[in-house]
């Protein structure tokens, strides 16, 4: 292990996506966010990413005008462009027009995946390995999702006799099981993988091949965004088919909750919403809700009634059939709701026709939002979140920064971040249920709604969730703990010959 006086530990991320270059999901929060934090604390970090047509770069120099890269039957020369950010993080992107310079990052407009999706993924993965050999040599490479799932099955296959290599451990973080990035079996010989990995020790998953699968038996540490989900991952209701591979490896898997951004979301500064507010003046809460319901076109009146705010994906994972059920009986109660999302048709056509019931109740607006999300979350008295299943979250964390109350399903990071609130004590933040049902919700939101009733005790309430901090410092220790670890384990293993 490094000493105090030694060198700081470098560290290579290897992620699809990062703001504020690219992003789908919540893995760009985390590739945004994770690596400036661990900057702060003295480590040296660069970050590895595809450069797709819509990445957008300030200064960009050529690193490597070309890296010769084997995939299937033929060669591909890659460059590397380089683009410095904030907090000393260097930015290293994959310049391979043929694979990365498309309109969208992992699927056509028909929404159906790149058919080339393991070429795509498969050369990032050799770049991301060629540049720890030369360009950044780390003293741990941090994978991020399927996409960078072949690195740690590169290092211990095609370059595991590499001595410029020299042992260097591996970190992967799931961010959802859900995408595994699972291909039928010739995809081995089209990465330039051997068919030796088509076992189930290896890539092999049902008679296909899974990008994460090998990623979690190849790599030293296999990392996610909570705790509770680390936990959940290995049983069969959650572990779409893995389980058992994470079981096996229960003793190398760490849950380290995700951090939240305060920099870009804290109702004290916030640049998009109507006022600006803190924990010791909520004056301003009151003229955000006020300009949400303008935003909406919901009747000036509502602001005496409580304000329901919803941003997401409308999918099953995310609750969608739980309100589908009881939207009826819920929108017989004095709320109003407003929702912010896209998803599965059936699910935008629900908040649709609700819209159109409830005109002087409901509002929605189908489409990705960045303004209109930080206004729901600074308007709104209470976020739902009643998520299936929920690797982390980020919405409930930013709600409780706003003094909008989280209503969630016990699950995941929404277990982990959110306490139930206890009237008897005044402690809490929000407000939980474990079953999976529609009578649960229900039930949750009419205790929510009790309690907001009472204004003493919902004030208590906001300022216990404005007065937690989940900042990524605290996460970005965690991981620091977790690499100082790994890199001792590396030192006390013998060097590979070449041979």
């Amino acid at each position: 292990m490094k000493s105090p006086t030694s060198q700081p530990l470098r560290i290579l991320f290897a992620a699809s996506e990062g703001v504020p270059f690219s992003k789908t999901g919540g893995l760009g929060d985390v590739t945004g966010a994770l690596p400036g934090a661990l900057a702060s604390l003295g480590l040296e970090v660069a970050v590895v990413m595809p450069l797709y047509r819509a990445t957008r770069l300030a200064n960009p120099k050529v690193l490597a005008p070309s890296l010769t890269i084997p995939l299937g039957r033929r060669f591909h020369f890659p460059r590397i462009v380089e683009e410095t950010g904030k907090d000393s993080v260097r930015w290293l992107f994959v310049d391979a027009p043929q694979f990365f310079d498309r309109d969208a990052l992992y699927v056509a407009a028909d929404g159906r995946d790149y058919p080339d999706n393991p070429e795509r993924f498969g050369l990032f993965s050799r770049c991301v390995v060629e540049i720890a050999k030369s360009l950044f040599p780390p003293d741990v490479i941090h994978c991020h999702d399927w996409q960078a799932g072949m690195v740690p099955v590169l290092l211990e296959t095609d370059y595991r006799d590499d001595p410029a290599l020299n042992n260097i451990p591996t970190v992967f973080t799931i961010h959802n099981l859900g995408y595994q990035g699972v291909f039928p079996p010739d995809a081995l010989g089209r990465v330039g993988l051997g068919p030796e990995l088509f076992t189930l020790e290896g890539m092999e998953f049902y008679g296909q091949v899974s990008f994460l699968k090998g990623a979690l038996n190849f790599a030293d540490w296999i990392t996610t965004v909570s705790r509770k989900y680390s936990q959940e991952i290995q049983t069969s209701e959650f572990g779409f088919g893995l389980e058992g591979v994470l079981r096996q490896r229960t003793d190398r898997i760490r849950g380290i909750l995700n951090g939240a951004d305060y920099s870009q979301w804290d109702p004290s500064e916030d640049r998009f919403i109507a006022a600006h507010y803190n924990a010791s003046d909520l004056e301003g809460k009151k003229k955000c809700k006020e300009d949400l319901l303008k935003e909406f076109g919901l009747p000036e009146g509502a602001a005496r009634s409580p304000l329901i705010g919803i941003v997401s994906r409308f999918t099953r994972q995310k609750g969608a059939d739980l309100i589908a059920e009881v939207a009826d009986r819920l929108l017989a109660e004095d709320i109003r709701l407003v929702a912010l999302g896209t998803g599965e048709p059936e699910y935008e056509e629900l908040f649709r026709k609700l819209a159109a019931q409830y005109k002087d109740k409901v509002a929605v607006r189908i489409a990705y939002d960045n303004t209109l999300a930080h206004k729901i979350e600074a308007g709104a008295d209470m976020f739902l979140m009643p998520s299936y299943y929920e690797p982390c979250g980020l919405n409930q964390i930013y709600s409780l920064r706003y003094g909008t109350v989280p209503v969630v399903r016990a699950t995941g990071g929404l277990e982990d971040t959110i306490e139930e609130y206890n009237p008897d004590n005044g402690k809490g933040t929000g407000f939980k249920f474990s079953r999976y049902s529609g009578a649960a919700l229900l039930e949750t939101l009419r205790h929510a709604l009790a309690v907001y009733a009472k204004p003493a005790q919902w004030k208590q309430l906001m300022l216990n969730g404005m007065n937690q901090d989940f900042s990524w410092q605290i996460s970005a220790r965690e991981y620091h703990r977790l690499y100082a670890e790994l890199n001792g384990e590396r030192s006390s293993k013998p060097a590979t010959s070449g041979n």
